[in-house]
């Protein structure tokens, strides 16, 4: 069954759909969500891509990320994403949303109008190894570091959407 994302304007508002492979392949701005899940310390979990990803493959990044299905409510989409990709279960608050374009090293782009959730959480993961090669709880100060001396080893997203991330953590803890 062919995957589908839900294309938007800049404002967030439905246009229409298509299959995931040709919006990344054109660019198409498509809604997505982004989970960050931090444990009751402070840390982020982190998850390393699996490596045969259709992009960012091996790549560290937050907790989870996708992309709502048709007629699906995006907070329920982030909750459901969570336990397909981590096991987990956890509340999750919006905290902020952000467009944005990257092209990726395999001809692909994200060109998302990304919804970011925040969650609280001490259980532990269970990854799908489809999904997650790896994972681990960093501080947001490491992370931080790590992003400016290896940024190759992150996500697009995560790099640009990072300083919000900060900025609305440091409202929370």
């Amino acid at each position: 069954m062919t995957e589908h994302v839900i294309l938007v304007d800049a404002d967030d508002v439905e246009v229409g759909t298509m299959p995931k492979m040709e919006a990344h392949l054109e660019g198409r701005l498509h809604r997505a969500f982004s989970v960050f899940i931090f444990n009751s310390g402070g840390e982020l979990l982190l998850q390393r891509r699996a490596l045969e990803k259709y992009h960012s493959g091996g790549k560290w990044t937050n907790t989870c990320c996708s992309h709502p299905r048709e007629g699906e409510d995006t907070l329920l989409a982030a909750q459901r994403r969570l336990m397909e990709e981590m096991g987990m279960i956890a509340d999750l608050n919006h905290e902020f949303s952000f467009l944005y374009k990257a092209e990726l090293s395999n001809g692909l782009t994200e060109h998302e109008y990304d919804h970011v959730f925040f969650g609280i959480s001490d259980q532990v993961p269970d990854p799908d190894p489809e999904e997650v090669a790896d994972f681990r709880y960093l501080r947001l100060e490491v992370l931080q570091e790590e992003l400016n001396v290896h940024p190759e080893q992150y996500t697009e997203w995560l790099k640009i959407c990072f300083d919000r991330v900060l900025n609305s953590y440091s409202k929370i803890f």
